[in-house]
């Protein structure tokens, strides 16, 4: 007899809770017939603001928008050198690329999959012209605010890559979109979704944000009149309004990510495996689950990903689909050896914890709605093809 399958998320699970009040948002927006910025964006930044614990906050048409309108922000021009890592989502570095600035590639933490003050000094060792350094915070979990101050030694801007990690904090208490300036993703599988595409920044200068209000509408501050050139990347109303009603319920949701990866830590424990601080050539059950924050830090869990060993990953998956679970690798092919980056001559081997991580990850159901019995199964299914 087949059983249920569990999906990598459950979006419809998350709308059937709320069903009515997005409905009644929707048709507000609707019925007041103002669909591009306009109150319902305002609104929206004011609470996201408000939440984030900073300044100011500009909505945008996307995640990969918000990185591109930053980066125009801090005046990033061709020939300029940004640096930021290899192991994550492409718009990271397309947004790098498309302004015509140098990509300087960095390897991550085996640990935690982000950026770490070691293995940014070693990217930069030598350059005396980085701009900027993006900082990603991945699957969830902020970095080490010790990248931050590796930055500022450098005299290079910060530009958090926080498309995974709304709600997250750092080790010493930072709420994300705190400080400097931070990008924010809405795409419909992030922590706060919109039902389509939508993204957000928050910064904590003035001139940032009024830049950023005018770069947003083709770079024009009254209409008409364009100061320069910019974009359309205008958030609009229908996006904001169900993002309104998402807001509230936003620590609620993180919450129950991060008891259901407490859970799976504890279950892939009792079976022997270790976190991801111990390296899979140790031996053991050929699992490493995520090291789990360190005190102070808020991990949102965007993705649980465990790791394997490289030969076992993508028989495991597919006898996870076979099994009806879902899951996903985030990322299999680091940014620094993609064709379309071929030219900055990176080779095989420049970053090896990137290009492990991308052999070896995989990841599995975390959403809040998450069963208990569904996550037994789950690690059930894991342990059982990896031990034998």
């Amino acid at each position: 007899m087949s059983r249920d399958p569990i999906p990598l998320l459950d979006l419809q699970a998350q709308h059937d809770a709320i069903r009515g009040e997005i409905a009644a948002a929707i048709s507000k927006v609707v019925n007041d017939q103002r669909f591009i910025l306009g109150p319902e964006v305002a609104a929206l930044e004011e609470e996201v603001a408000r939440y984030t614990e900073a300044p100011f906050a500009i909505g945008c048409a996307s995640g990969s928008d918000a990185l591109i309108l930053a980066l125009r922000a801090l005046d990033i021009e061709p020939g300029d050198t940004v640096v930021c890592p290899s192991y994550t989502f492409f718009a990271t570095a397309g947004a790098i690329h498309r302004l015509g600035a140098k990509i300087v590639f960095t390897d991550i933490d085996p640990t935690t999959y982000n950026l770490s003050a070691d293995t940014l000094a070693a990217a930069i060792d030598g350059l005396s012209n980085v701009k900027a350094v993006i900082p990603v915070h991945l699957f969830g979990q902020a970095c080490d605010p010790s990248v931050e101050t590796v930055c500022r030694d450098a005299g290079a801007a910060i530009l958090h890559d926080a498309a995974q990690a709304i709600g997250s904090g750092f080790s010493d208490g930072g709420k994300m979109g705190s400080r400097e300036t931070t990008c924010f993703s809405f795409f419909p599988a992030k922590n706060l979704g919109a039902y389509g595409d939508g993204g957000m920044l928050t910064t904590c200068d003035e001139k940032i944000a009024a830049r950023l209000k005018t770069l947003r509408v083709h770079g024009a501050a009254t209409k008409y009149f364009h100061d320069e050139v910019g974009m359309n990347s205008r958030l609009d109303s229908l996006q904001a309004a169900i993002l309104r009603v998402k807001l509230p319920h936003l620590d609620h949701w993180n919450d129950a990510r991060a008891t259901n990866a407490a859970h799976y830590d504890a279950l892939f424990a009792s079976a022997g495996a270790a976190s991801s601080a111990t390296p899979l050539s140790d031996g053991g059950i050929p699992v490493r689950t995520p090291e789990p924050p360190v005190p102070g830090a808020r991990h949102v869990y965007n993705q649980y990903v465990i790791r394997v060993p490289a030969g076992k990953r993508d028989p495991l998956r597919e006898h996870l689909n076979d099994e009806g679970i879902g899951n996903a690798v985030y990322y299999p092919k680091p940014l620094h050896v993609q064709p379309c980056f071929a030219e900055l001559g990176y080779q095989k081997g420049d970053l090896p914890e990137s290009e492990a991580a991308a052999r070896e990850t995989l990841a599995i159901p975390v959403y809040p709605e998450l069963r208990r019995e569904q996550q037994e199964r789950v690690v059930e299914t894991v342990i059982s093809f990896l031990s034998r």
